[in-house]
């Protein structure tokens, strides 16, 4: 598969890479040659240099027999137009585009082959504030990953000292929570994957992922550390496109603040939030924050678009009695550097912006993919299609099927009901299943295990 890029940025540099890892042909395109350089030398990517959306860029980017172009700039404005000339220039098949603007969002019938042709528009902020608003739904959460619609979540939590589970083996787990079905994915004991068994020992500070029904959610989080209450006040540092969308979608339920350094945006946010206290000043000032009340905080989210700023206010908040600290880091390097410290939860914009554009890249049906641990490792949702006899997976028992090796089932979606998966379930066409990856290098062979045989067709 030809895949073009264009925008050598964060999301655009770490989506080539990722999908150079995989074998893909990808061209990355961009006007500045030192990133371009950089990414070329590290990686197996050919790359353009010149402005992305004129023809003779796209040409030379090979756009006449590319698969998918993904337009991942800085500007919506240009990814809309690389679009438009993909389209009715080269006639490629798959555009996907990233909008960031919500005056473009908002108007949805602007994006059709008669208007402008994109196939799919993202929005990383919104993607990022939704991953946000899950958190806050969960106290205690490293994670909330949602498959078919939310029905079923896969949630990453830390072990604590004091759990019911911590000591014990996973085939424990139905003892404590007779009336719940859930299953143990993955397990992270610093930072190395454990590929969980029945006789699997919980321990304190593992970072375990399972997977239950949204309902089930919270009992079997109670199992592995002390179920905390409910947050009530969300204090949010940076009122920008990010700030703004959390605060518009939690101000209801939550009391929310803000503290925002632009006197002309705190003005902006003043008029079109409703129950949001807006403050001006900077989010490291000592003084206000204990004006605020910071030790009574439940949360404090650095959301602005300078990760020092970011990572320095969220110490300091912590340091000052916030109880939890969530911190936006746009450089991947320092997520795992600061996460677990002072610092709760490190947020990583573009591997979850990655995630979801991988889920339009793979060669199965895909209805979602996470990317977690930096891209090494993947949560994926597949659909089955065929039959008997022209699928691997379709009328067998999970216990049954060859997986790769470090992939594991977590559960089945029929008919919107949840399937936990045990071996004697069997697998029907049409199923959503849910897999975790720990080294999603092994992703070519997932898929080939649920393509579909010739002979369906």
């Amino acid at each position: 598969m030809k895949i073009i890029i264009l925008g050598a940025g964060q999301v655009g540099g770490t989506l080539a890479q990722s999908l150079a890892s995989e074998h893909f042909d990808v061209t990355l395109v961009d006007e500045n040659l030192d990133v371009l350089r950089t990414l070329q030398d590290a990686h197996d990517i050919r790359t353009v240099a010149g402005k992305a959306s004129y023809p003779s860029v796209l040409r030379q980017a090979g756009a006449e027999d590319a698969d998918i172009l993904i337009a991942v700039t800085n500007s919506d404005e240009i990814n809309m137009m690389a679009c438009q000339v993909a389209y009715h220039v080269f006639n490629t098949p798959t555009k996907i585009a990233r909008i960031r603007s919500t005056a473009y969002l908002m108007n949805t019938s602007l994006f059709s082959n008669e208007v402008i042709p994109i196939d799919v528009a993202i929005c990383p902020e919104q993607l990022v504030t939704d991953s946000i608003k899950r958190l806050i739904e969960y106290p205690g959460a490293l994670q909330v990953l949602d498959f078919a619609e939310g029905t079923v979540q896969l949630v990453a939590v830390r072990a604590f000292y004091g759990g019911p589970l911590i000591g014990q083996a996973l085939s424990n787990l139905k003892e404590h929570v007779p009336s719940v079905d859930t299953r143990v994915a993955a397990i992270f004991r610093k930072g190395k994957p454990i590929i969980p068994q029945g006789d699997t020992v919980i321990e304190v500070d593992d970072e375990v992922f399972f997977i239950a029904a949204k309902n089930d959610i919270r009992t079997v989080m109670s199992e592995l550390r002390r179920l905390e209450n409910p947050y009530k006040k969300i204090m949010i540092a940076g009122g920008g496109n990010i700030g703004e969308r959390l605060a518009e979608g939690i101000e209801s339920r939550y009391q929310v603040k803000i503290i925002e350094r632009s006197v002309e945006r705190c003005r902006y946010l003043s008029e079109h939030l409703d129950n949001t206290i807006i403050l001006n000043s900077d989010a490291s000032n000592q003084n206000l924050l204990l004006e605020e009340n910071i030790e009574n905080t439940d949360v404090f989210c650095a959301l602005t678009n300078n990760d020092e700023a970011n990572i320095m206010s969220s110490l300091l908040a912590k340091r000052l009695g916030a109880k939890h600290v969530m911190t936006l880091i746009s450089n991947p390097a320092y997520v795992d550097l600061i996460q677990g410290g002072e610092i709760d939860i490190a947020i990583s914009p573009q591997m979850i912006t990655v995630g979801h554009l991988l889920r339009h890249v793979r060669q199965a049906d895909i209805a979602n993919v996470y990317s977690l641990r930096r891209g090494a490792a993947e949560a994926i949702e597949i659909v089955t299609h065929g039959d008997e006899n022209s699928s691997k997976v379709i009328g067998r028992k999970i216990g049954d099927i060859k997986l790769p090796p470090g992939t594991t089932i977590g559960a089945l979606v029929r008919n919107s009901q949840v399937l936990i998966a045990h071996d004697h379930i069997v697998i029907e066409a049409e199923d959503h299943v849910i897999m975790f990856l720990i080294d999603k290098r092994r992703i070519r062979e997932v898929e080939k295990l649920f393509q579909v045989g010739i002979n369906f067709f």
